[in-house]
């Protein structure tokens, strides 16, 4: 019981919910099957870390280990064979115990909203109101839990606050710090760390036989600049990935002086592109940014600039995906606001 598209996965990339395998998180796979062996799986989990690491595709995994009547017979990790009739329901979107929350389209439309709509998650209390099909559990994916509006976060909340048995909410947040404190109050934060290098390779080996895209000269240089996010090494490896951080990087650079001639071809490599290069611009700023307000040199007045500077990043960087604006445009006023903030 899940909707068809997510706001949240890669064009041409694998969704986390067909995913069979998950590179780095042994130990957070281990302890979770541990936690449900002895009984002491909570009813929710706050599934929280970077964006790209994985924490989606952990998600699944419970869920259809959940779904599945437990842990493989002497396993330590989630996997379930893909020929298993769970995974392959919950591959089709099609276990009537498991329902997924997420950004979609409304009807008739193709841009995909900003948040969750409320009237979606509503649907939370009638779900878990109902006799489980299976006769065991219920699951509930939302991703993420970062992207509800107040409406839809209270109608969350309502669920949370006294679940049925055997009802089990996996929340992800790539900021679990600034979900509403009445929700993290009701969950168990389960932190993901970013990946090492080599399982973020791992992980784009295995990815390269579906993602035709993926240029093999550039995964390793992709894995090294990723942070530890596989989403980031995928869009650094292909299309003009490694093109866009280097001309970011070297605008950053310049500051506060940065010439007109490399923001005006910054601009022209995302003009038209996908919102890959996008994201790869956003998270360089968004890096330059955390690390200038970080590093205990800043005066207050100019801490208090890149801050505010960093929300209209984030808030511009949204609207120019979701209203298809000019991004050559977009590209000089965040360095022209960068600019006065540094000076």
């Amino acid at each position: 019981m899940s909707e068809t598209v997510s706001g949240d996965v890669l064009p041409g990339a694998p969704h986390p919910r067909d995913q069979a395998r998950l590179f780095g998180h042994g130990v957070v796979e281990s302890d979770l099957i541990g936690d449900f062996r002895a009984g002491r799986l909570p009813h929710a989990l706050l599934i929280g870390g970077p964006e790209g690491i994985g924490k989606a595709t952990l998600a699944y995994r419970l869920a259809r280990m959940v779904l599945s009547g437990g842990p493989q017979a002497g396993s330590h990790s989630l996997d379930l064979p893909t020929t298993h009739p769970v995974f392959r329901q919950v591959a089709s979107q099609s276990h009537p115990d498991l329902l997924v929350l997420h950004r979609v389209p409304e009807a008739g439309e193709e841009k995909i909203p900003t948040v969750i709509p409320a009237e979606m998650v509503r649907r939370v209390r009638s779900f878990f109101g109902a006799t489980a099909a299976a006769g065991g559990w219920r699951v509930c994916i939302v991703d993420a839990v970062d992207e509800l509006n107040p409406f839809g976060a209270n109608a969350l909340l309502k669920t949370l606050e006294e679940p049925p048995p055997k009802a089990l909410f996996l929340l992800i947040s790539h900021a679990p710090g600034r979900v509403l404190p009445t929700i993290r109050s009701r969950t168990r934060l389960l932190r993901m760390r970013p990946l090492g290098n080599a399982d973020v390779l791992a992980a784009l080996d295995h990815l390269k036989e579906e993602m035709a895209d993926l240029d093999a000269a550039t995964l390793p240089s992709a894995a090294e600049a990723s942070g530890g996010s596989v989403r980031r090494a995928i869009v650094l490896a292909r299309g003009e990935g490694m093109e866009v951080r280097s001309a970011t990087l070297k605008a950053l650079e310049q500051l506060p002086r940065p010439r007109p001639e490399d923001l005006h071809a910054l601009g022209a490599r995302l003009q038209g592109d996908r919102s890959d290069g996008l994201d790869l611009f956003i998270e360089a700023v968004s890096d330059y940014v955390a690390a200038r307000a970080t590093q205990g040199e800043e005066p207050r007045h100019r801490l208090v600039r890149l801050g505010e500077v960093w929300e209209k990043v984030r808030r511009s960087a949204r609207e120019a995906d979701v209203f298809n604006l000019d991004r050559k445009a977009l590209v000089f006023r965040i360095f022209a606001d960068l600019a006065e903030a540094v000076r």
